[in-house]
């Protein structure tokens, strides 16, 4: 079954439901047991058994089923941010005295909760460079438990070579988290290069509508119930109407992904050819770093992508950014609208520090007709120019 059909259809089962198209939103928190005998036997141990609304209604698990479906997982679990997400994917598979190795190009999150909550409780983390390929052997330890990976990262869009890292992280037993949420889970199958866990943010391109918060995890064997325990105990829950937006949005990833991709390639090209650009950073582009391995292990590219400019002051800055109609400036991406924000890399790098001059500007390239995004950043780069 094509991505296309099984994204309409994982999840559903209207005969169950009076024919009814989609998933019923349930609102619980107390499930009842009509006797003492399935009250007793009701310990939550079956991960589609309903014995509290905390840990799963028919509405969760049917946003669960359909990311399963898509990413190619054996069980998945749905949370109330990709933040959560993340932190339940780590803590599954961490402990005091583990150490990980994270992509230096990983989601500041990731960064951030390592850095901290890991640390605290006695979690060492090692940033690497993210073109490391099958060099990351040498950096893993006895202790080493887990290889975190993100391709491309979502601020220097550097794609990783999964296939490569899964091997060597594998021959020494350690195994592999990505956080697919560029790709969305429909132009690349991190499962099919190695991976063990497959996290998004939901948030971003498959509730697609800037208007809801979720997190999926999706693990295969035998890495299932250590996931399930965890997401159990965190009590990281979706909420149900949530969980239905993230239902209705899935349904329409594929169009949208296919015309996110379409818009961001459009606007790549584009600002190749402007002078005010030093470089443009997209895996689509043939001048990208990493475009083999995209095009070895992708089937497309979504709408979020980098523009590195010329040095420029804050005031023509300013002047490029303040009247901006179709992009908006705000700290996300994956909806149906296209942002543009700048960027500062320097102080989330480590392993690889950030010491490009010029302004770094993030775009996500949202769904409207690509010849008014590229009028309207022909009239941005007019009033930058004029500031000068």
């Amino acid at each position: 079954m094509k991505d296309e059909t099984r994204i309409v259809t994982a999840g559903r089962d209207p005969e169950s439901n009076h024919g009814i198209v989609n998933p019923p939103v349930y609102h619980a928190s107390t499930v009842l047991f009509p006797t003492l005998e399935t009250l007793r036997a009701a310990q939550g141990n079956d991960p589609r058994e309903v014995v509290y609304g905390r840990n799963g209604t028919p509405t969760t698990f049917a946003i669960q089923d359909a990311f399963c479906a898509l990413e190619g997982g054996d069980l998945a679990v749905a949370c109330g941010s990709g933040k959560a997400a993340i932190v339940t994917a780590l803590v599954a598979f961490l402990e005091a005295g583990d150490h990980i190795l994270i992509t230096d190009s990983s989601y500041q999150p990731t960064r951030t909760f390592t850095l901290g909550m890991l640390a605290k409780y006695g979690v060492e983390a090692t940033f690497y460079d993210p073109t490391i390929g099958a060099g990351i052997a040498e950096l893993i330890r006895p202790n080493t438990r887990v290889v975190y990976t993100e391709s491309p990262g979502s601020i220097t869009f550097e794609v990783q070579d999964l296939p490569a890292i899964a091997r060597a992280a594998h021959d020494k037993g350690v195994m592999v988290i990505n956080d697919n949420t560029w790709a969305g889970g429909y132009f690349f199958k991190p499962f099919e290069h190695g991976a063990d866990i497959v996290l998004q943010a939901g948030t971003k391109y498959i509730v697609g509508h800037s208007d809801a918060m979720l997190g999926l995890v999706a693990a295969r064997e035998p890495y299932c119930e250590r996931l399930r325990k965890t997401f159990v105990a965190l009590g990281s829950c979706l909420g149900p109407d949530d969980a239905y937006l993230g239902q209705r949005g899935i349904r329409t990833l594929a169009v949208r992904l296919d015309r996110h991709y379409a818009n961001g390639m459009a606007l790549a090209q584009w600002l190749e050819s402007r002078p005010e650009v030093k470089r443009v950073l997209h895996p689509g582009l043939t001048s990208h770093p990493g475009h083999d391995l995209w095009k070895r292990d992708f089937t497309g590219a979504s709408g979020l992508f980098g523009v590195l400019l010329h040095p420029v002051s804050e005031a023509q800055l300013g002047a490029m950014l303040d009247d901006l109609e179709l992009f908006g400036m705000g700290w996300s991406w994956g909806g149906y609208e296209s942002l543009l924000v700048p960027v500062d890399p320097v102080a989330v790098r480590t392993a690889v520090p950030w010491q490009e001059d010029g302004q770094l500007l993030r775009i996500h390239a949202g769904l409207e007709h690509a010849d008014d995004l590229i009028a309207e950043l022909e009239a941005a780069f007019g009033r930058l120019n004029a500031a000068a």
